[in-house]
């Protein structure tokens, strides 16, 4: 691999308070990723929003406005994450698709892709910049636009499995799934959007879990203890 994108759950970075932030769970995936970078792997980031909001889940408010709170959720999540990213050594650069004052930069491929070539880890905040497409949709987008060679998924769940284990103890994780079956069945990997956008421009993805050691060095390392989803 030479350039990947990883994808960050709000919640798995929140660890076992489930809200807000969990430091040392940040500063672990932060040594992660300066261990990753040390040793010439380009990468970038996106983060999801719900260990601050799920617009889904709200009733009461406007689509639209509660997709817009989840954009500025994640932004939130980007300028804290990569500041810890800073704090042991890594450059970092918060992009955004919208003008956010001097806290962001607006998002462009030539700006991120010369960011990698210094060694800057790119955070992608802000999800698409518009409502009805989640953070899944702006992984798979970004992904594809910095032309990366997988993305990494770090969900609080270790994988993919048959249903929900969280509520299925006897649920059944695969090691390696299509992307076709993955739709077909419905599983919920990302979301219907994202995972069309996978299979249509062919882009890979690893599963696993965020809060297992060393899980994001061990899953570029080849030592995946997930599930990988394949095109």
């Amino acid at each position: 691999m030479k350039r990947v994108l990883l994808k960050l759950s709000g919640e798995a970075l929140a660890g076992d308070k489930k809200t807000g932030f969990d430091e040392p769970t940040v500063t672990k995936v932060a040594k992660q990723v300066k261990q990753l970078v040390d040793d010439g792997l380009q990468v970038g980031i996106v983060i999801g929003g719900g260990n601050f909001w799920r617009g889904r889940s709200s009733e009461n408010i406007d689509r639209t406005k509660a997709d817009q709170i989840g954009m500025l959720a994640t932004i939130m999540n980007c300028i804290y994450v990569s500041e810890i990213f800073r704090s042991v050594g890594l450059k970092t650069q918060v992009l955004t698709p919208f003008a956010c004052g001097s806290f962001t930069e607006l998002f462009s491929k030539d700006r991120a892709v010369e960011g990698f070539k210094n060694g800057v880890v790119s955070f992608f905040a802000g999800g698409t910049g518009h409502p009805y497409f989640s953070t899944d949709t702006a992984t798979v987008l970004r992904a594809i636009e910095i032309e990366a060679d997988v993305i990494l998924l770090a969900k609080s769940v270790d994988g993919v499995y048959d249903s929900d284990p969280k509520d299925n103890p006897d649920a059944k994780k695969y090691d390696e799934i299509t992307i076709q079956e993955v739709i077909d069945r419905k599983l919920g990997v990302v979301d219907m959007a994202a995972s069309i956008l996978c299979m249509e421009n062919h882009m890979p993805m690893l599963v696993f879990g965020l809060n297992q050691e060393n899980s994001i060095v061990d899953t570029v390392n080849g030592k995946l203890s997930g599930t990988k989803v394949t095109v």
